[in-house]
């Protein structure tokens, strides 16, 4: 499992959370570990899915996710 976060725009409440939550708990090889208002913090396996369609989730649900750079 690889660690993933995203900046999400458009949530401003706990309904949000728990959209972006549900959307991203049916997406195969994804494992949430927090969701708060503008960020997803999750555990994806790369051999199942990628991060561009863990966003992709997220945006046709309603809302706008970027994928944070960590530098190191």
């Amino acid at each position: 499992m690889e660690p993933l976060t995203l900046k999400i725009t458009g949530m401003s409440c706990g309904h949000c959370v728990g959209q972006i939550t549900k959307v991203l708990n049916r997406l195969d090889g994804v494992q949430v570990n927090s969701v708060k208002v503008g960020e997803a913090i999750v555990n994806y396996d790369p051999r199942k899915i990628v991060p561009t369609e863990i966003i992709q989730a997220v945006n046709e649900a309603g809302y706008e996710a970027q994928l944070v750079r960590r530098v190191a």
